[in-house]
């Protein structure tokens, strides 16, 4: 069959990527067209445009840049008529795939939405739409499909979590800490891992305050986790002067031999969580009480945190915005780095229930059997 993805972001390049092996595996006749990334053009196919050239972030973002958007939005509609798949496979990236469904089930195109956008934490209008433009939901949440069905939407099917595919497929696994040490030129004390987000006003905001804790614990050493949408340079300006470093296509490895770590809100909470290390999420951005006021507006969820969503308590410590204090922040690193803190101890436990929720099979190969088996009946 013929399969038309597309992806905005890296994370979606990754996952997508691991989907379309996965394909291969499930028909041998697969052949992908895409808009997408290096990773999947890596497995094969025509890559149409790449991410980079599409991806609009935030709400300034999309409001200076609606004619690029528009002219991808008639470019895609084109080259998809053109090659007419067999089915289109969107992945995450809802601002742009929700509009790209609608019109897809317009042409009378088989629509199929691999990780599910998020309409439990923000805009839960978009249902609406899901019922009617997309044939199947690939979710990747355990209590996603329970809450679509209590709004009467039932064309979901719960895989896995494709973090579960990324970790499992990461390099240097069984490396011993001291041979991480040595590989990325870092010394003998401890390691506390930053993870402070992949865009821009999540380092000018979060990154600051992490290294500030740098500067106050000596006795341990502070490295960052690079973002693939970044370079050197843009941290640079952050880590002048002081001795924490940057380590990028190591944070799987960074966090699996940190002590602690500290992250901002995202998928990589998660990923923490599953590699086991204890940690706390901070999360701040502009404007103060008054934004946290607007996204208390907004986020219809308890928690900010998808170790904490998946769980339906409060594992890891959030400091969300108002929530936040550099004291607080401080006082519980602290508690996470010692070993023999109930704190910590707790948190370890709970991850082992975490991975339990999450499952720990082959979401990429499981969804990608569905999917195939999906079209043969209905196409």
């Amino acid at each position: 069959m013929r399969y038309y993805l597309i992806v905005g972001e890296p994370s979606g390049d990754l996952h997508a990527s691991n989907l379309m092996r996965a394909l291969k595996e499930e028909d041998e006749e697969a052949t992908f067209r895409y808009w997408g990334g290096d990773l999947m053009a890596a497995v094969g196919g025509t890559l149409v445009k790449h991410y980079k050239e599409t991806a609009v972030m935030g709400v300034w973002d999309v409001l200076t840049h609606l004619g690029k958007i528009g002219r991808n939005f008639a470019a895609c509609k084109k080259d998809i008529l053109a090659n007419r798949p067999d089915a289109l496979i969107l992945v995450d990236y809802p601002g742009f795939n929700l509009k790209m469904a609608e019109w897809a089930h317009e042409q009378g195109i088989k629509t199929l939405y691999y990780i599910s956008p998020k309409v439990w934490a923000s805009k839960e209008y978009r249902i609406k739409t899901m019922r009617i433009a997309i044939d199947r939901l690939y979710s990747i949440m355990p209590f996603e499909p329970e809450y679509f069905r209590s709004r009467d939407y039932d064309k979901v099917f719960y895989c896995g979590n494709p973090v579960v595919d990324a970790i499992g497929q990461r390099k240097h696994v069984g490396e011993t800490t001291a041979e991480f040490v040595e590989r990325n030129s870092l010394d003998s004390r401890p390691i506390v891992a930053l993870l402070p987000g992949s865009r821009n006003a999540e380092l000018k905001y979060n990154l600051p305050e992490m290294l500030r804790l740098a500067a106050e614990m000596p006795e341990y050493q502070f490295v960052i986790g690079g973002a693939p949408s970044f370079g050197e340079s843009d941290y640079e300006k952050y880590i002048a002067g002081t001795t924490v470093k940057v380590l990028f296509g190591e944070t799987y490895s960074l966090v699996s031999h940190a002590v602690a770590a500290v992250v901002t809100s995202g998928t990589a909470t998660l990923e923490t969580g599953l590699l086991g290390c204890p940690q706390i999420v901070m999360y701040l951005m502009w404007g103060g009480r008054f934004s946290d006021w607007v996204a208390h507006l907004f986020i219809k969820v308890p928690y900010i945190s998808l170790v904490n969503l998946i769980l339906g308590r409060e594992s890891v410590s959030e400091l969300f915005q108002n929530k936040y204090s550099y004291e607080r922040l401080r006082t519980e690193l602290r508690e996470l780095c010692d070993h023999t803190s109930e704190r910590r101890t707790k948190m370890i436990e709970d991850y082992k229930e975490l991975r339990e929720r999450v499952g720990e099979g082959a979401p990429s190969k499981t969804a990608a059997a569905d999917m195939v088996s999906y079209l043969k009946k209905t196409i």
